[in-house]
């Protein structure tokens, strides 16, 4: 019996025509999950030059640290999987250490704030990810499983971290979330 006959779902069952294809989609997913992860461990190679050496060094190394076995894993599925990297690298490399610099020279509190948005809009992604995968795609779909309760965690560090306490917190948060789907789409298709 084949795997549709089992009623195991497979990836872009259901698509509509214009929609992309099973390997488009996954070529995406790729693509920007990789991109992201590079961003992210920028975010906090930013933070860590301007938080190096306080008490704030540790938890954002063990982010950082969680990031790069991310950004490892579709690092090695770009070249097994024949996916071609987004063309913005450049531009996150330069984006990701701004943001997370910034943030880091309005405080702590402002680069928990940075962590909170950026897992709030990964979080979303990796959700919709998630669901648009099928059972064919049970690996990738399982590396992303992993890296959402990951990221999750992360949002949850800068919440006990005092994050909401930052200065416009709220504006903040929004801007970072805003820039960060933007960063998705574009990451998704160039």
């Amino acid at each position: 019996m084949s795997e549709a006959g089992t009623g195991a779902r497979r990836t872009g069952e259901g698509r509509l025509p214009g929609d992309p294809t099973p390997r488009q989609m996954v070529e995406r997913v790729i693509r920007v999950d990789h991109a992201g992860e590079y961003g992210a461990k920028r975010i906090y190679q930013g933070q860590l030059a301007v938080l190096r050496g306080t008490k704030w060094e540790k938890l954002i190394r063990h982010m950082q640290a969680q990031e790069q076995v991310h950004l490892d894993t579709f690092s090695g599925l770009i070249p097994k999987r024949r996916v071609r990297p987004t063309a913005l690298l450049p531009v996150w490399h330069v984006a990701g250490f701004a943001l997370g610099a910034a943030t880091a020279l309005l405080g702590h509190r402002a680069a928990m704030a940075c962590t909170v948005a950026v897992e709030e809009a990964i979080d979303e992604h990796y959700q919709a990810q998630e669901a648009a995968l099928g059972e064919d795609e049970a690996e990738l779909r399982g590396h992303i499983r992993q890296f959402r309760a990951e990221e999750l965690e992360h949002r949850d560090i800068g919440l006990e971290h005092e994050a909401e306490q930052a200065p416009a917190y709220r504006l903040l948060s929004a801007a970072i979330k805003a820039g960060c789907k933007v960063a998705i789409k574009v990451s998704e298709r160039v």
